[in-house]
C-alpha cells in the first residue's frame, strides 16, 4: 500500500506592524470607515498537520494555504481541551474549561478506576459570549455549523448572541449513533442525525436539494450573510461540522485521492504506533479524510474570494483554528499527528495544538509564531483589534495577543494548563497539564503519576524527564496545585465498582 508521512513544520518567530485604537462599546462606524469585520472559522478535529502550510504532504489547501501567506501562522497554538466542547465554551467565555467546569463533551460518561469529575451540561447563560459582546458594540452576529453547548434550545446560539444560527444546536457531529448491550448499532428517531450529505434533520438548517453537501451548505449561507450585511460590521462564527465523523465526502474528492494515493510511492516507517492500550496512527493516506480537508479548504476560499469581490478584504479579522487535535487513536483512525504524540481526547501534543492561523490589519503577512496561545486568548484579542473595551471580568483566563500581531511583541504570560478529568472516547485517562516555557508536566489522576517533556527538543514526547529533572518537575507540579485551587477544578473520584488494577 502506498503511503504518505507527514512532514515536519518549520518553527519561526512572529513580527508585525500598524495598530488599533482601543475605543467605547458603541455602534460603530461602517466598514467603510474602518470598522473590522471579524470572520472566526472553526474545524472539528482538524489535526495540527492537515494543512499544506503546517507539513501535509497529501492533503491539499490551497486556499487555507494562501490565508497562510497573508496572515500569521502560529505554530503553538493550542485548543483549550483535547475534546470539543470545552474548547468551544472556552473560546465564547474566555474562561478555561475547569473554571466553567464544562470539562467534557455534552454528554459524555465514561468510568473506569476513577469517576469522572462533575461537570455543568450547557454553557451558563450568565456568561458574556464573545458573541454578546460585538453584538452589544453594533455588530450582526451570524453562527453557521456546529454548537454543541446544550442539549435544550434555550442553550443554542440564539440564546449567547447570535442573531442568526444556521445549523447549531444539540448535535456534535451530522451524524450521530449509539451501541446497544450487545454492541450492535442502533438508529432511532432520538438518536440518529442526517449525515454529511442532506436530508439533515436539522431544526436549524432545513434539507437541500438531493446530494447536497453540508460542508457546501454551511459555505453557501455563510457567503450570503457576507452579501447580504456587506454595509455594516458584523461578527461571523463558521464553526464547520467537518472533519469529525462519519466520514463523508463528495465521490469525486475521494476519486482524486484514491488516484493520488496509488501514484504515490511507499514511505518507510510503520502505518501505526503503539499508544497505551490502542494504537496511533503515523501516515497521512485515507482518501475520504483527504477529501473532507479538501471541501473544508473550498469553504474558505469561497469565504475569502468574496470579502475581497466586495472589497471587504483589508478590513476583515479572520481567525481559522481547530477545536482539538486530530483523531489518530481510535473510530477509524482517519488521520495523523504526527510528529506530535496521540491525538484528540489525549493530553500529549497531538490532543490539544492546533494550527491557527489569523489575518488582520496591521500585521505583517507571511509570518510564522512561535509563542504559544490558546482558545481562551480569542476573546480579549479579538475586542482589542477591533477597538472595543475589554471585558476582564469576563474572559478572566484570556490574554490578548493583539500585540503580538501587531508588533511581535510577546504577552505577558508564565504558564498555560488544561484540565481533563473523564476518560475520553479515544483511549485518554484523567489528567492534568501545564506548560511553563518548553516544559510540559502531566499528571494523570489514576495514580498520580507524572510525565516531563521539554518541548523544544522533544515535541513527540518520548522522554520522560521526571527522574532526571524532579526540581523542575515539582516546580511544575506546584504550579498545577495552584491554579486547580484557583479555578476550583473539579476532580475525579475513586470508583467503588472498579476490581481490576485500572490502565497500565
Amino acid at each position: 500500500m502506498n503511503l504518505i508521512k507527514t512532514g515536519m513544520m518549520a518553527i519561526g518567530l512572529c513580527v508585525g506592524s500598524g495598530g488599533f485604537v482601543m475605543g467605547q462599546d458603541v455602534r460603530p462606524a461602517g466598514p467603510e470607515q474602518g470598522t473590522p469585520n471579524v470572520v472566526f472559522v472553526l474545524i472539528d478535529d482538524l489535526g495540527w498537520t492537515d494543512l499544506g502550510c503546517f507539513g501535509s504532504g497529501f492533503y491539499e489547501t490551497p486556499n487555507i494555504d494562501r490565508l497562510c501567506a497573508e496572515g500569521v501562522k502560529f505554530t503553538q497554538a493550542y485548543a483549550a481541551c483535547p475534546v470539543c466542547s470545552p474548547t468551544r465554551a472556552a473560546i465564547m467565555t474566555g474562561k478555561y474549561p475547569a473554571r466553567l467546569d464544562l470539562t467534557d463533551f455534552l454528554i459524555g460518561r465514561r468510568t473506569g478506576k476513577l469517576l469522572p469529575a462533575e461537570y455543568i451540561e450547557a454553557m451558563p447563560l450568565e456568561e458574556v459570549t464573545l458573541a454578546e459582546a460585538f453584538k452589544a458594540a453594533g455588530y450582526t452576529t451570524f453562527f453557521a455549523g456546529k454548537w454543541h453547548l446544550g442539549e435544550e434550545e434555550r442553550f443554542w446560539p440564539n440564546a449567547h448572541g447570535f442573531d442568526i444560527n444556521k445549523g447549531g444546536w444539540k448535535a456534535g457531529a451530522p451524524s450521530y449513533r449509539i451501541k446497544d448491550s450487545d454492541g450492535n448499532e442502533t438508529r432511532t428517531e432520538k438518536t440518529f442525525y442526517g449525515g454529511y450529505f442532506t436530508p439533515y434533520q436539522n431544526p436549524h438548517l432545513p434539507d437541500g436539494p438531493p446530494g447536497e453537501y453540508l460542508t457546501d451548505r454551511l459555505s453557501d449561507e455563510t457567503v450570503g450573510f457576507i452579501r447580504t450585511h456587506r454595509d455594516e460590521p458584523f461578527f461571523l462564527y463558521l464553526s464547520h461540522y467537518a472533519v469529525h465523523n462519519p466520514q463523508q465526502a463528495p465521490q469525486a474528492l475521494i476519486d482524486k485521492y484514491e488516484a493520488k494515493l496509488g501514484r504515490v510511492d511507499a514511505c518507510p516507517g510503520a502505518e501505526f504506533t503503539p499508544e497505551h492500550k490502542t494504537k496511533n496512527r503515523m501516515l497521512q493516506n485515507q482518501p475520504v479524510y483527504a477529501a473532507m480537508v479538501e471541501s473544508v479548504d473550498e469553504s474558505v476560499g469561497r469565504i475569502l474570494d468574496e470579502l475581497e469581490s466586495l472589497g471587504l478584504d483589508k478590513n476583515t479579522i479572520i481567525v481559522f483554528t481547530s477545536d482539538n487535535g486530530g483523531l489518530s487513536t481510535s473510530e477509524g483512525h482517519p488521520t495523523s499527528n504526527a510528529p506530535l504524540r496521540a491525538g484528540k481526547g489525549w493530553l500529549y501534543e497531538g490532543g490539544i495544538r492546533v494550527p491557527l492561523i489569523v489575518k488582520c490589519p496591521g500585521a505583517e503577512a507571511g509570518r510564522a509564531c512561535d509563542t504559544p496561545v490558546i482558545s481562551t486568548d480569542f476573546y480579549p484579542t479579538l475586542l482589542e483589534l477591533a477597538g472595543l473595551t475589554l471585558r476582564e471580568e469576563q474572559h478572566a483566563d484570556g490574554v490578548s495577543f493583539a500585540e503580538l500581531l501587531r508588533s511581535g511583541v510577546a504577552p505577558n504570560r508564565a504558564s498555560l494548563y488544561w484540565h481533563y478529568p473523564h476518560y475520553g472516547n479515544q483511549g485518554g485517562w484523567p489528567g492534568s497539564v501545564v506548560r511553563a516555557g518548553d516544559f510540559k508536566l502531566i499528571e494523570r489522576h489514576e495514580d498520580g503519576r507524572l510525565e516531563l517533556y521539554d518541548l523544544k527538543n522533544d515535541v513527540g514526547e518520548r522522554k520522560n524527564l521526571v527522574e532526571e529533572m524532579p526540581e523542575k518537575a515539582a516546580e511544575l507540579r506546584a504550579l498545577l496545585m495552584e491554579w486547580h485551587r484557583k479555578t476550583k477544578a473539579n476532580m475525579p473520584r475513586p470508583n467503588p465498582d472498579f476490581l481490576n488494577d485500572g490502565i497500565k
